[in-house]
């Protein structure tokens, strides 16, 4: 690389970003595919970040309601130094000027959301905390002057031989491509949401992420646990925008094209159970064609128009007043909670790289994230990958990075595909890898991949990275013959004392399933 840079950080969402400050004055470059705050989940976060910030919650209460939601492959300890570090970065996140949500004496405005115990979501004028965070931490990056900002370039593969990653192959402006090579490398970018159709990320959050990893030999865990957010609002639209679980947390209720509300009949907490419970429940009923709602205006009223600008403007501008209507929701493919496979200082199972956010798999969300644990996770690892990276090439890691191995570029090594392929395949995920799965479901979408895989063979890098992601996702979910959190098979309703655990898978083991089929 021209710049002076001891570590490449790939992705310039919440995590990337947070990374780069914690390395500061350590010299890095972040490769950003859209402008700085453009095309990033973590802008798109509406909620707020978790942490027990209340006198009378604490981070055990925070880990122990996380590892309940997770369905039983939590990892505990994870849980532990996630919840613990929480009160740490928010007030980091204060210090460089996040404006979050006060009382009158200058205590956090705190809510609650499904499944937390304890009202300990950290918001920004209601459902504005990832813009606002992002907002900051980009005005931070700007004036750092250890950190560059490749604006508008994007890894497309991690090149590696037999000591690990010893390069990122990357697209910039107007097709050109370079082989960028550091000491150390961090991946940050992103999840695998817009592989569906109806999604609440951005359109460039295609899992190439775990693709890229998992192309490189990178063991992915938990890829069979997708989060499908219960309120997405119900437009014809690409992404579907979201109505954000605050609005749950303040009392609104879901009901059905009668107004009869559904969800006191299926779960104690009502409209506040866990994602997964309520999102199959919004599903049920959709396709039962009794066009569920979120009904905001006996408990919040008047109020929604100021307390939560962003959901407001989003059904005003459509047609809604939420003051006076009922808001038509679906769920929408949301958060991955698997991802690339690291240990708990961040490290993924390929030598010298390292994956923080929603690209990784940590242990802490299991099968089914907490609310708002996502940026918190993001955080937390963020900075841990920063502090162990920075260890090791403090005591001497430079010294044995690999030399850049010969490899042909691609002459399309960027996303030039066609579309109707790329509708395909997204619709195939919507359609047999949602909300609800099964066998002849899962079977169908792998030869679908297939068949993709083997017409656009050695073309397009980027969607190579697509389909792997959607290959490792897919074959997940046909190899958990169980229902667990954000993955519920037909076939095989109830969970399986037998399979409580996390499950890990490469590429060259999906793809064998895949072509079985």
């Amino acid at each position: 690389m021209t710049e002076p840079s001891e570590v490449l950080i790939i992705g310039a969402g919440l995590a990337g970003l947070y990374a780069a400050l914690s390395f500061a004055p350590r010299p890095v470059t972040v490769l950003s595919p859209c402008p700085l705050g453009d095309g990033a989940s973590s802008t798109w976060a509406q909620g707020g970040v978790a942490a027990a910030m209340d006198k009378n919650d604490t981070p055990a209460a925070h880990a122990k309601d996380t590892i309940s939601a997770g369905a039983g492959i939590v990892l505990p300890e994870i849980a532990k130094l996630v919840t613990e570090a929480a009160q740490k970065h928010i007030a980091g996140l204060s210090t460089l000027g996040t404006p979050f949500d006060r009382t009158e004496d200058g205590e956090y405005v705190l809510s609650r959301e499904a499944a937390h115990g304890w009202p300990r979501i950290v918001r920004v004028k209601g459902d504005q905390a990832g813009k606002a965070i992002m907002a900051s931490l980009i005005e931070t990056v700007r004036r750092t002057p250890s950190i560059t900002v490749r604006e508008g370039w994007s890894a497309v593969e991690l090149l590696t031989d037999d000591d690990g990653i010893c390069g990122v192959l990357a697209a910039g402006p107007n097709g050109c491509h370079e082989i960028l090579k550091t000491q150390a490398y961090l991946l940050a970018a992103g999840g695998a949401g817009s592989l569906y159709a109806k999604t609440t990320n951005p359109p460039n959050v295609r899992g190439l992420a775990i693709g890229m990893a998992a192309r490189a030999g990178a063991v992915i865990a938990d890829a069979e646990f997708f989060q499908f957010h219960p309120t997405a609002i119900d437009l014809d639209c690409d992404p579907v925008p979201l109505a954000t679980e605050a609005l749950r947390g303040e009392g609104a209720v879901l009901v059905n094209r009668k107004g009869e509300r559904f969800m006191t009949q299926l779960h104690p907490d009502a409209e506040l159970a866990p994602r997964d419970i309520v999102a199959r429940a919004i599903f049920t009923e959709y396709r039962d064609g009794n066009r569920p709602a979120l009904d905001t205006r006996k408990a919040i009223g008047v109020h929604i128009l100021e307390d939560f600008p962003t959901v407001s403007a989003i059904c005003k501008s459509n047609g809604i007043d939420p003051v006076t209507d009922v808001i038509p929701v679906i769920p929408a493919a949301h958060y991955h909670m698997g991802g690339v496979a690291c240990d708990a200082s961040g490290q993924s199972s390929i030598p010298g790289l390292w994956v923080a956010g929603e690209a990784a798999s940590t242990g802490l969300h299991g099968a089914n994230r907490l609310a708002s644990n996502g940026l918190l996770e993001a955080l937390v690892f963020a900075d841990i990958c920063a502090e162990r990276i920075s260890q090791k090439l403090t005591s001497g890691l430079s010294e044995a990075i690999p030399k850049v191995i010969p490899k042909v570029i691609p002459k399309d090594s960027g996303g030039v595909f066609n579309p109707e392929d790329l509708h395909m395949l997204r619709q195939t995920m919507s359609d047999n890898v949602s909300v609800l799965r099964d066998e002849k479901g899962l079977s169908e979408a792998l030869r679908v991949i297939r068949s993709l895989d083997q017409k656009h063979k050695n073309k397009s890098v980027d969607f190579a990275n697509m389909l792997a992601a959607a290959t490792v996702i897919t074959a997940a979910a046909l190899l958990r013959t169980e229902s667990r959190g954000g993955h519920y098979r037909n076939d095989f309703p109830a969970p399986d004392t037998n399979q409580d655990r996390r499950s890990f898978l490469t590429l060259p083991e999906a793809l064998l399933l895949r072509d079985a089929q």
